[in-house]
C-alpha cells in the first residue's frame, strides 16, 4: 500500500504546456486548492470511492472545465503541482506568493 509520504516525494512542479497531452487522453484530474494534493492522490491510490465521490459531487476535483483550459491554454507556462496515479495525473495550480 502507497503511503502519504511515498506520495509526498513524487509530487513535481509541471507547466501546462507538460501537462495537455494528458488532458488530450482524458486522464488529467484537477483538484481543488482547498484539498491536499498527496491526500487526494492517498485515496485514488486506494479507490476510496466513498470520499472520491463527494469530492466530485462538491467540485473539488475531476475533469478541467472547459473555462479552464482555455485559461491555461493562453498561459502555457502556468504552474502546477502534478503527481501521477495511473492512469490519472493530478493536477493542482501552484498558489502564487
Amino acid at each position: 500500500m502507497t503511503t502519504k509520504e511515498e506520495i509526498l516525494q513524487t509530487i513535481d512542479e509541471a507547466e501546462w504546456s507538460w501537462l495537455r497531452a494528458h488532458l488530450e487522453r482524458g486522464g488529467l484530474i484537477a483538484v481543488d486548492g482547498s484539498l491536499e494534493l498527496a491526500e487526494v492522490a492517498l485515496k485514488i491510490a486506494g479507490d476510496d470511492a466513498g470520499i472520491i465521490g463527494r469530492w466530485i459531487d462538491g467540485g473539488l476535483i475531476g475533469k478541467p472545465s472547459a473555462a479552464q483550459i482555455e485559461a491555461w491554454d493562453t498561459e502555457t507556462t502556468k504552474r502546477f503541482d502534478a503527481v501521477i496515479v495511473s492512469p490519472y495525473v493530478l493536477i493542482q495550480e501552484r498558489k502564487v506568493s
